[in-house]
């Protein structure tokens, strides 16, 4: 088979697929819904997780798999129902033929007003067949849209990263330059936008296209958008793909609008508050967390109800542990920082090292805890309480720190766990004591 595009048989095929495609369209529809409904509820909770553990690139990289999810599965289920529509239509057609408007008997202000709007049968099935194509591609084309989107920030964050916030570079490099691409990336990616928006509007005329060219060449490459570019234009050039997009934007901004609405029925009391001597949010208990998308708050205990003479307290880790670990003794930050993405490869072939650092972890580690004890502390009653954290993970597999609290000497009713934190004020070269949990609970021993 030639696939010469300028060739008749090249033409003839395309031609041939054309007429059939509602069938491919149809068929990847079934299966792209299955799979997406599969993947849908795994990524919200992978996304949920990565920002419960403050884990951002891991975040980035599940926020957009989840958003195109998302996009996809609105679009191609809204496809399935018009072509589900288109063949019912072709079925009608074939039982009942065109729309005969003098067999209704309706006066001629009605038949006139249906005859101008419907005009026939025929067209409205040919509408569908328009509406079905067209937005079976732009489903896909706008997964690309928010690919490029996610590229040029993630270019602006490392421009910041690497560049000015880099201190091995000289100043001028660091903040001058830097400086330059962050502004050049804003305006460009303003730009962009706005040419987007206004389908061409910087392209057309011959002054402002020579100042836009070289931006628009820049970011081709940051948007990926030569994946994609002939999907754009083949869309732009046609009176209906333009309109269909048009439409699509402001229907995309109601399904946001909507499903960020919520029913209040109370002017003070709310189920989202954090907890208190007057809350108990279930992110503090344990055996309240029975969803996969239910994630523990800064600090977790078994239950509201404690009928032991112990109480088990466990802290989800999290990156900014680790950075206030650091901020008070500085001697354990590593010289090569190990966070982030990596690869389990490894290259290495010097054991020697491997050795010595594994032999170095159990002391790291002591002192890591030692340090972690005195930043945070457990308070009961405001009365503090002896804690010595390990760490562990949890039933939930999250890695973490635990520790258990005498409860020999606490009477039975209500209590108030706190959660101390020591805070580095380095304006005045002072450190602060703050609470940064307050979690009810009930004690009644058996």
């Amino acid at each position: 088979m030639s696939n010469d595009y300028n060739s008749p048989q090249f033409k003839k095929l395309l031609d041939s697929l054309q007429q059939q495609s509602w069938e491919l369209e149809l068929i990847i529809s079934g299966f792209a819904i299955f799979g997406l409904f599969t993947a849908y509820g795994p990524l919200r909770n992978e996304m949920l997780i990565a920002e419960n553990e403050q884990q951002i690139y891991r975040f980035i990289v599940y926020l957009i798999a989840f958003l195109a999810c998302s996009i996809l599965l609105f679009n191609l289920l809204l496809h399935v129902v018009l072509r589900g529509l288109w063949i019912g239509a072709l079925g009608l057609r074939y039982v009942s033929g065109d729309i005969e408007f003098e067999k209704l008997k309706y006066s001629q202000k009605f038949k006139s007003y249906l005859k101008k709007r419907i005009v026939s049968f025929d067209r409205y099935i040919a509408n569908l067949e328009n509406y079905c194509s067209v937005l079976f591609a732009v489903s896909f084309l706008l997964i690309f849209y928010v690919l490029a989107l996610t590229c040029v920030i993630l270019t602006m964050v490392l421009v910041s990263i690497f560049i000015i916030d880099n201190d091995a570079l000289p100043e001028w490099i660091s903040i001058g330059f830097g400086t330059v691409l962050i502004v050049f990336l804003s305006f460009g990616m303003f730009v962009t936008f706005l040419d987007f928006i206004t389908q061409g509007l910087l392209k057309r005329n011959k002054w402002v296209s020579k100042v836009y060219f070289p931006i628009y060449w820049v970011f081709s490459f940051l948007t990926l958008s030569f994946l994609y570019r002939p999907l754009i234009y083949n869309f732009l050039d046609n009176r209906f793909g333009k309109r269909l997009i048009l439409l699509l934007t402001p229907i995309y901004i109601l399904i946001l609008f909507l499903t960020s609405l919520e029913y209040r029925n109370s002017n003070f009391l709310e189920k989202d508050k954090s907890s208190s001597n007057e809350f108990a949010n279930k992110e503090n208990y344990m055996d309240m967390l029975v969803e996969e998308d239910d994630y523990p708050g800064e600090i977790v205990i078994p239950s509201k109800v404690i009928t032991t003479s112990y109480l088990q307290v466990f802290m989800p880790f999290a990156e900014r542990i680790e950075n206030r670990v650091f901020d008070f003794d500085s001697t354990l930050t590593p010289k090569k920082e190990l966070r982030g993405l990596s690869s389990s490869i490894t290259f290495s072939t010097d054991w020697s090292e491997q050795i010595t650092t594994a032999r170095q972890k159990d002391s790291i580690r002591k002192r890591y805890l030692k340090v972690f004890n005195q930043i945070y502390s457990l308070e009961i009653d405001s009365l503090e309480r002896e804690s010595d954290f390990l760490v562990t993970t949890n039933s939930k597999n999250l890695l973490g720190f635990e520790t258990f609290l005498n409860l020999d000497s606490i009477e039975e009713g209500k209590h108030l766990l706190k959660l101390k934190r020591k805070k580095i004020e380095r304006d005045k070269n002072d450190t602060i004591t703050l609470t940064t949990e307050s979690i009810p609970f009930w004690l009644y021993k058996e």
